[in-house]
C-alpha cells in the first residue's frame, strides 16, 4: 500500500510525471483491449491479409492520436508555437523538445499493441498463411476439392472440417507464429538498443547546459500556464461573488436597522474585503478582464522578475522609552 502511495505521489508531482502515467495507462489499456478482443480470421484468400493488417495498424493509429490528445505537452507546444511574439521571443529549441517528448509518449501505446500482436502471432498467421509453401509440411488435405490457396487461407480456422483429424494446420500455424515472434522480439531488441545508444551518445554530441536550459524553460511554460489558469479561476470566483452580492444589495430595500456592532466584526470584515480586493488585483470590470486576457495572449510578459523580487518591504523595530532598539527584523 505504501508503495502504491509513493507511485501515485510521483505521478502527481508534475505534469511530466502525469503525462508518463497517462501513457503507461494507455499502454496497459492497449494490452487489455487486445486480450479481450476476439480475433476471427475471415479465412478467405482475398480478405485475410487486408483484415489482419487492418487490425494490426488501425488500433495503433487510434492509440497514437489518443496519446497526442491526452498529452499536456501537446497544448503547451501548440500555445508556444502559435502565440504572437509580443514582448517575449520564441525559443525553437523548447518547441522541438516539447514535440519530441509528445511523440515519444504518444508512441508507447501503439508500439505495445504491435509488439503484443506479433508475439501472440494470431494476426500474423491470418495474414501470411497463404504465403507459406505447403510442400514443407505433410498432411495437406487434397481430397476436399479446394485449390491450395483456399486451403492455406483456412489454416487460421482450426475448427474447419477439412482439418478434422489432421495436424497440417497446427504445423503451418507454428511455422508462421515463429516468424511472427521473431519479428516481434527483433523490433523490441532494436528499440532497446536504439534507446540505450541514444542515451549513451547524446551527452557526447549535445551541449548538456543547453539541454538543461531547454528542459527548464519547457517546464516553466507548463507551470506558468497552470498558475495563470489557477489565478483566473480564483479571480472568476471572487468576481462572481462580488457580482452576486452587489445584485442582492441593489435589490434590498433601503431600511436601516440599528443594532450594536462589535468592533472585532468590523475588523474581520475589513480584512476579508482586503483579501478579496487583493485576489481581484484591481480588475473589476468585464472590459478590464477582456483586456487582461487579450494582453496575456498577444503580449506575454518579459522573463524578468527583478522589480517584484527586489521591491522594498516593511521592517519593524521596537524601542524603549530611551530610544534603544529592543528588537528589529531588519
Amino acid at each position: 500500500m505504501e508503495r502504491l502511495k509513493l507511485v501515485l505521489q510521483y505521478f502527481q508531482s508534475n505534469s511530466e510525471s502525469i503525462s508518463n502515467g497517462i501513457c503507461i495507462i494507455l499502454a496497459l489499456v492497449s494490452v487489455k483491449l487486445y486480450t479481450s478482443f476476439d480475433f476471427n480470421c475471415p479465412c478467405l484468400p482475398q480478405y485475410n491479409k487486408l483484415y489482419s493488417l487492418g487490425v494490426m495498424i488501425v488500433p495503433p493509429i487510434i492509440l497514437f492520436f489518443l496519446g497526442v490528445l491526452v498529452n499536456r505537452h501537446t497544448g503547451v507546444m501548440m500555445d508556444e508555437w502559435m502565440r504572437p511574439i509580443g514582448n517575449r521571443s520564441k525559443n525553437p529549441a523548447v518547441v522541438k523538445y516539447l514535440f519530441s517528448a509528445m511523440i515519444q509518449r504518444a508512441l508507447l501505446a501503439p508500439m505495445v499493441w504491435i509488439l503484443v500482436t506479433l508475439l501472440d502471432g494470431k494476426i500474423f498467421i491470418c495474414a501470411f498463411s497463404v504465403s507459406v509453401d505447403p510442400a514443407l509440411f505433410s498432411g495437406l488435405p487434397n481430397n476436399t476439392g479446394l485449390d491450395v490457396v483456399k486451403i492455406m487461407a483456412k489454416v487460421p480456422c482450426k475448427e474447419d472440417v477439412i482439418f478434422k483429424n489432421n495436424s497440417f494446420h497446427k504445423a503451418v500455424s507454428r511455422y508462421v507464429r515463429c516468424y511472427s515472434q521473431a519479428v516481434g522480439w527483433s523490433i523490441l531488441l532494436f528499440l532497446i538498443v536504439l534507446g540505450a545508444m541514444g542515451r549513451l551518445i547524446k551527452p557526447c554530441i549535445d551541449n548538456h547546459a543547453i539541454f538543461l536550459q531547454t528542459r527548464y524553460w519547457s517546464n516553466y511554460l507548463d507551470v506558468e500556464q497552470k498558475l495563470f489558469d489557477e489565478t483566473c479561476v480564483l479571480h472568476a470566483r471572487d468576481f462572481a461573488r462580488k457580482c452576486v452580492i452587489q445584485f442582492f444589495e441593489d435589490m434590498r430595500e433601503d431600511t436601516v436597522l440599528h443594532l450594536p456592532h462589535p468592533h472585532f466584526i468590523t475588523n474581520v470584515r475589513e480584512e476579508w474585503e482586503e483579501e478579496e480586493e487583493e485576489r481581484l488585483h484591481g480588475i473589476t470590470k468585464q472590459e478590464q478582464v477582456d483586456q487582461l486576457l487579450n494582453k496575456w495572449y498577444y503580449s506575454k510578459p518579459d522573463l524578468d522578475v527583478t522589480r517584484i523580487a527586489h521591491r522594498p518591504k516593511t521592517c519593524v523595530s521596537w524601542k524603549n522609552h530611551e530610544g534603544k532598539t529592543l528588537y528589529s527584523d531588519v
